[in-house]
């Protein structure tokens, strides 16, 4: 335990992940390139994955990509993803997805050696210890036993996150990249603000909306989770030998967007998962907060917001959570709507509101 939360070398965290390797066969997806993205998580809303998924899966490159169930947020990718689809798929099932659809955007749960995370996560978390190292193998070894030839790894970095600061992001990123190196992987790793959410939602089904507006070009689409699943599905696709450069990416990324390639490709995973009806919207109780005075949103507390929207119901209740009126950089008047508390509980959300009038997350000077 001490070992691997204190003092992990450099060359124990590569026998780890190389150990790991072996615990299950690896996936051959008969493909000389299948890639993948991963985000090491903590910022609420950023459904990311599921924009870059379909535009890379659109562009042509393999992408079967699993993930985990909310653990401390109000939602992660495979409970966002559940609104729409089913996400908890077999091994064989998984591996029929990816054949008609080029991708998957599934649960984790029965595919891979995550009984090992398990059983660390239930000693380590109580006692609020550093883990990234083992963290480093333990994903890249996963990565590796799916197949994967070609990972980018998401690091967003918060003073009240996992990584505290840009530098540390940096430096953790480097390690993503030399482990992946061991494995013969090609890592790239990148350091982004995680200090305010991004997208408008935070809960399930509002994760969801962000990411079809986005996919769909909607007038409302949140900007920040367009430019950020740009940014990723850019540097995946400069990834392709026929591809080549991020600037090229971009070009092709964008006009995946705007030709409606990449939102025929979510319903191709969609259908192929086997979809789900859209949640009842008739349950849904809301209740508003107000922006108490004058200035500019310098920060949305991340921690604040997704602790609100699990008060609330979220991710077991899909249709909990907060919807963002204000993002942040915003300029706001006493008085101005700053975001919607949405509930099907009348007990949560009066519970919740009288939570955010002690602290409503918003940062405002």
């Amino acid at each position: 335990l001490i070992a691997c939360t204190v003092e992990l070398s450099d060359e124990e965290m590569i026998a780890i992940a190389k150990a790991r390797t072996k615990i299950l066969p690896r996936i051959d997806w008969g493909r000389p390139m299948v890639v993948d993205k991963h985000s090491l998580g903590g910022l609420p809303g950023s459904r990311v994955t599921m924009v870059v998924i379909p535009i890379v899966a659109a562009h042509g490159l393999m992408i079967p990509k699993t993930s985990s169930r909310a653990i401390t947020s109000a939602a992660g990718t495979a409970d966002a993803m559940e609104v729409i689809a089913k996400v908890d798929l077999t091994p064989e099932e998984l591996k029929q997805c990816v054949a008609k659809a080029n991708a998957c955007i599934a649960w984790n749960g029965k595919l891979n050696h995550s009984v090992l995370d398990d059983a660390m996560n239930a000693i380590t978390r109580p006692l609020g210890l550093d883990t990234r190292k083992w963290s480093v193998a333990s994903i890249l070894s996963k990565k590796y036993s799916a197949g994967a030839t070609h990972v980018v790894i998401d690091i967003p970095y918060a003073e009240a996150g996992k990584v505290k600061s840009k530098a540390d992001g940096i430096v953790l990123g480097q390690l993503f990249e030399m482990v992946g190196r061991e494995l013969g992987l090609v890592v790239k790793a990148f350091a982004t603000s995680g200090e305010s959410p991004i997208g408008r939602g935070i809960g399930p089904s509002l994760e969801v909306r962000d990411v079809l507006q986005v996919l769909e070009q909607h007038p409302d689409a949140p900007s920040d989770l367009l430019e950020k699943s740009l940014f990723f599905a850019s540097q995946i696709l400069a990834m392709d030998p026929a591809v080549g450069t991020v600037e090229k990416g971009a070009e092709i990324a964008q006009r995946l967007l705007h030709s409606g390639a990449a939102r025929q490709a979510m319903e191709n995973i969609i259908q192929a998962q086997g979809s789900h009806d859209w949640p009842d919207l008739s349950g849904i109780l809301k209740h508003p907060v107000y922006a108490t005075q004058a200035g500019t949103v310098r920060q949305i507390d991340g921690f604040v917001i997704s602790g609100l929207a699990r008060m609330a119901g979220a991710p077991f209740d899909k249709l909990a959570g907060v919807d963002i009126v204000k993002p942040a950089g915003s300029t706001v008047h006493a008085g101005d709507l700053l975001y919607r508390i949405q509930s099907c509980d009348p007990a949560l959300l009066s519970q919740t509101a009288k939570s955010a009038e002690l602290d409503n997350g918003f940062r405002i000077t």
